[in-house]
């Protein structure tokens, strides 16, 4: 039963970190979950998993002698949600960053990788948003996710630190959400028959999931030394008018075009991550 590495996935019962801890386990590594379990649990048993119940807000009450790197995707996650209730948003997604990077330093955890969001940036005019421009984030979410950033750089001189930066993440996952915007669309069109859209002309870089698994892939296993901190991972930037477009000419539904229109609209550009060698 010997293992290569050992990782603790915060939120690992969640839409990514169910992909990313079976891809995990596929390589023969050791895999922590610490997961408040609110949508499920859809992981088979390993030897190698344990799933800890637990609330991220408890985090130094853990045990995580031998952990080499924590992946933290544990979040609120999108502005609806984080709107139900602020404080706790600010609680989840922000103070238990501390307390994460606190007590990984403590025990000597190698490395963290945190996911953010490419919505930190906001809404710009320029045609390329690279990892220079300023943050502007428009809603409590896009806030407690560059906040988030801030608190774990604070730490980056005791432990590495990635942060990456996906854009709207779609593809199948057996912890499924259906509130992304690929996602959502194709849901409609292939069991309504209608893809419902909100305006149209804003725009969404988007991130295939398994694409975003290799991505942390990629940092958590690669030999190089990285120059940054901070990534963006998109890939391309489309109007949802032309998402939904792709998705009739495959499905044959009908777009219904609502007047109101969703102001979020982003773009990404991932030069930096690209000329580090990632295809």
């Amino acid at each position: 039963n010997k293992f290569k590495m050992n990782f603790l996935v915060t939120g690992g019962c969640g839409y990514i970190g169910t992909l990313l801890t079976k891809h995990l386990l596929s390589k023969k590594n050791k895999v922590t979950v610490v997961d408040n379990c609110w949508f499920g649990n859809f992981h088979k048993k390993s030897k190698r998993l344990k799933v800890i119940k637990k609330d991220i807000r408890n985090f130094e009450d853990l045990n995580i002698k031998g952990i080499d790197t924590i992946i933290h995707l544990a979040n609120v996650a999108n502005d609806p949600t984080v709107e139900l209730n602020p404080t706790l948003s600010w609680e989840i997604n922000v103070l238990a960053s501390k307390l994460i990077a606190r007590h990984a330093i403590k025990h000597k955890v190698k490395k963290i990788i945190f996911l953010s969001s490419g919505s930190v940036y906001g809404v710009k005019k320029e045609k390329k948003v690279t990892e220079n421009l300023k943050l502007n984030p428009i809603s409590v979410y896009n806030k407690t996710k560059m906040i988030a950033e801030r608190v774990f750089l604070s730490f980056r001189d005791k432990i590495d630190i990635i942060c990456l930066r996906p854009a709207t993440v779609c593809g199948f996952s057996k912890r499924l959400r259906l509130d992304l915007t690929v996602n959502k669309l194709t849901y409609d069109a292939f069991y309504k028959k209608k893809i419902f859209v909100d305006g149209g002309d804003q725009i969404r870089p988007n991130i295939h999931i398994k694409d975003l698994i290799a991505t942390i892939n990629y940092f958590i296993f690669s030999k190089k030394k990285f120059m940054h901190n901070i990534y963006n991972v998109g890939f391309e930037n489309l109007k949802i008018s032309e998402i939904a477009n792709k998705i009739k000419n495959k499905t044959n539904a009908k777009i219904i075009i609502n007047k109101k229109r969703d102001i979020r609209s982003y773009r990404q550009d991932s030069s930096r991550l690209i000329k580090t060698g990632f295809k």
